[in-house]
């Protein structure tokens, strides 16, 4: 081998060797120079941050666990035992915030119909469970299969749903309202876009008011209003009219949000399927539809979210979600002056069941990536 070094010292060109990176300039220390502590002023900004951050969670850290207290039977008690959390009063009132006023002997049913609810929505969720094909039929069923459990009948005690509270109503309503609006928003969406005047304007009108009325304010029609329009004598379950609100509701919201990527298909695309003689239905159902639920993805599951968190407004009219529960808590004389912990409480099973949902969104839009 020739020697590569000119008589200067130096190497000639295009033969320096490979030599590795300074010391301190990769892997963590070399991350850490360049992003926390790349000047001065850096530096003392970060130093500022972790003093900061360390006090705070230290502070959290010793009231939600270190001195929080979860054995005792008043408020009075909590503080005599430690100056933290008092969580007791989630664990003596648990069953309520779960199952509201449901009968103790007859909670088995909703538990089980809570766990169908999974096997229900697998095949429709992963397309990789299995015996897919045969569990949708199951899924297809459980909505009935749920309302005879919850409900009663033909052998099983009926539970009136005034006793329905808790999560359990949480459920009932965000569930029903996130799997029925989906559909119903769809047809509102293609409907919009029908060449047929008629079932344009009646859609476009269905949208347009139910998307510039509050929630609430439907709400508090289901529950005052919509009997003085039944038959004198009627009895329409509260429950029930608020799941039609509900449902009609979020529908309004994912039809725009389906609109909006029908209107993103490039329109080459409808000519395309015009060109080999597709009918209309066959068209939105092979090319225009799944390509417009991909792109809404994020949108819909934005809306589902919304919605999810609006199941509170029923305690405005009587229906004890875990807010309404909540109150009834505190209102006791021996939990007064816990709201932070009741609060606090509902807010992580809300985030929890939000941050699952927001997962699952980003899990289906990496799994229907095309590359483009």
């Amino acid at each position: 081998m020739t020697d590569t070094v000119t008589s200067s010292g130096a190497y000639e060109p295009g033969q320096h060797p490979d030599l590795p990176p300074p010391a301190g300039s990769v892997g963590a220390v070399g991350w850490l120079r360049r992003n926390l502590f790349s000047s001065p002023f850096n530096s003392a900004l970060t130093i500022f941050a972790v003093v900061l951050l360390y006090e705070l969670l230290t502070g959290i850290a010793d009231w939600f666990f270190f001195d929080a207290v979860v054995d005792a039977g008043s408020r009075v008690d909590c503080r005599k035992l430690g100056g933290g959390a008092c969580w007791a009063v989630i664990i003596t009132r648990a069953d309520q915030f779960t199952f509201g006023f449901y009968p103790h002997e007859e909670r088995w049913r909703t538990v089980l119909a809570f766990f169908l609810m999974f096997i229900a929505l697998a095949p429709l969720l992963f397309d990789k469970t299995p015996m897919r094909r045969q569990l949708i039929w199951f899924s297809l069923a459980y909505p009935f299969i749920a309302g005879w459990l919850i409900y009663g009948g033909l052998g099983l005690r009926i539970v009136d749903s005034q006793s329905y509270g808790g999560f359990m109503l949480t459920l009932i309503i965000g569930v029903t309202g996130i799997v029925a609006s989906l559909p119903i928003g769809v047809l509102l969406a293609l409907g919009r876009q029908s060449r047929l005047f008629s079932i344009r304007i009646i859609c476009v009108s269905l949208i347009e008011f139910l998307r510039g009325v509050p929630l609430i304010t439907l709400l508090f029609v289901a529950s005052t209003m919509l009997n003085y329009f039944l038959p004198p004598g009627t009895s329409f379950n509260l429950l029930v009219r608020v799941l039609i609100m509900v449902t009609l509701f979020a529908s309004a919201y994912i039809a725009e949000v389906v609109r909006g990527g029908l209107q993103a298909i490039p329109r080459g695309q409808y000519e395309a399927a015009d060109a080999m003689g597709f009918t209309y239905w066959k068209t939105t159902r092979l090319i225009t539809l799944p390509q417009a639920l991909k792109i809404s993805i994020p949108g819909i599951v934005n809306t589902f979210i919304a919605l999810y968190k609006d199941t509170t407004l029923v305690v405005i009219i009587g229906l004890l979600d875990p807010l309404g529960i909540g109150r009834a808590v505190l209102a006791d004389a021996k939990w007064n002056g816990l709201s932070t912990e009741t609060y606090l409480f509902v807010a992580l099973f809300f985030f929890f069941s939000c941050f699952a949902m927001s997962r699952y969104s980003l899990y289906l839009e990496k799994r229907l990536h095309t590359g483009h």
